[in-house]
């Protein structure tokens, strides 16, 4: 009877040991798109992402909810933004991009545009 329980745990424990093993084996080698490489649609070849930040001025903001908030929601889904932070306090963006697909002065324009074109400006710092 212990002979049996104890080739019971065995098996139990090969088959634990070898689920896990093919688990790390598989996840271990898949690859990340977003934070490796974008597929080109046109060429099919893979492109590294280059990941800049940039710091923006902000004029025009008068509130943290009604214009930060807003302001840095937009921005996190602009194309190519991978993160925005906006600090009201300091009239800061704090924006983290691909430079393959945006570029400091699209996203300046872009900060400037929301709404309207007419309440925010927006200047790079350098």
């Amino acid at each position: 009877m212990i002979k049996q329980l104890r080739k019971a745990i065995m098996i139990t424990k090969s088959f634990f040991l070898s689920l896990t093993f093919s688990f790390l084996l598989l996840w271990s080698c898949s690859v990340d798109n977003e934070k490796l490489a974008n597929k080109d649609l046109k060429s099919g070849i893979p492109q590294i992402t280059k990941i800049q930040t940039a710091s923006f001025t902000i004029s025009g903001m008068t509130c943290e909810i009604g214009c930060a908030k807003i302001i840095q929601s937009k921005l996190s889904k602009k194309e190519g933004v991978t993160n925005a932070t906006v600090i009201f306090s300091d009239s800061i963006a704090t924006v983290a991009f691909d430079r393959n697909k945006t570029t400091p002065k699209d996203i300046s324009s872009f900060i400037t545009s929301i709404a309207g074109g007419d309440v925010y400006t927006a200047s790079e710092l350098k």
